[in-house]
């Protein structure tokens, strides 16, 4: 069987994710929750607290780099549903790519299975925020982990694409990442980063801050109605960092040629992450920029 056979059928596909939803929530809120504790990292530096209801799922973010770059909210907004506002900070927009691995998913209360639970992952996204709360909108999300993409593209209705990726580590990080997802838009990436200087918590009020301590993402859909899933972790342990990036088409599919050189870079070590399922917030049919 191919890969294009493999996958979900448009007819099948909200039958599927209600399936899983129904499936992982029960889990979690009976045997899931009986077999394992909260083990929440505190949440007084969010800007708002973390659910109280059980998180579903869990894994390790590792060897992080945020590249952004500073660009005209008029470019993105074409790409982002109109449900959703455009977040700027010093009057612009913000596209980041991001590459790193992730390890440990799983569950709540089932161990990481091997071989599945690990893989590469980079994304492509932009800021938003609803009712107060700031959040990620993600424009593709890349993963060599063909199971991973297709449960994350029916669950969480996120525009996952399966890649050959490669993360190595030398004297640098160097990650690689080539998409060859059917029917979808050519899109690669080949960097090498490193960190410098001293892990820090960002700084509330700053643009590191107001870049990365986001604890939720958006999901639109063309009815108007828009779901958020959050997240929760401890403050990013962010290092300022080096990158030489040899080839980035990410952006391409926005019609966009990203400078070789970001307006800023910052590396993370490692992140361990709480995700809940997604609840849908009430419909928006407006859009908007918001200013920061």
């Amino acid at each position: 069987m191919t890969m294009a056979e493999s996958l979900p059928t448009p007819e099948a596909e909200d039958l599927a994710r209600s399936v899983i939803d129904a499936a992982a929530r029960g889990f979690v809120h009976g045997l899931g929750q009986r077999l394992e504790s909260e083990r929440l990292p505190p949440d007084d530096h969010r800007p708002w607290p973390a659910p109280r209801t059980p998180w579903l799922m869990a894994q390790v973010w590792d060897d992080l780099l945020f590249a952004h770059w500073a660009v005209r909210a008029s470019d993105l907004r074409p790409f982002v549903p109109p449900a959703l506002p455009v977040d700027t900070f010093d009057g612009s927009a913000w596209l980041a790519v991001t590459p790193f691995s992730v390890r440990g998913l799983r569950m709540r209360g089932l161990p990481a299975v091997p071989g599945i639970s690990t893989f590469r992952e980079i994304n492509v996204r932009t800021y938003v925020t609803i009712d107060g709360k700031p959040g990620v909108f993600f424009f593709s999300l890349d993963a060599d982990t063909l199971l991973g993409v297709q449960v994350a593209r029916l669950w969480f209705r996120l525009p996952y694409f399966y890649a050959s990726c490669k993360h190595d580590r030398a004297d640098a990080f160097r990650f690689r990442s080539v998409r060859s997802h059917p029917d979808a838009p050519a899109a690669e990436f080949d960097g090498g980063y490193q960190p410098i200087g001293r892990p820090e918590a960002p700084t509330p009020g700053s643009l590191e801050w107001w870049l990365t301590e986001r604890y939720c993402f958006y999901v639109a859909f063309g009815d108007g109605r828009v779901e958020r899933v959050e997240i929760h972790h401890a403050p990013w342990p962010l290092q300022r960092a080096e990158a030489e990036l040899h080839t980035n088409t990410m952006a391409l599919p926005l019609d966009m040629r990203l400078a070789r050189q970001p307006t800023t870079l910052h590396y993370a070590r490692t992140l361990d992450v709480s995700i809940w399922g997604p609840e849908v917030i009430e419909e928006r049919r407006r859009c908007g920029t918001r200013a920061a």
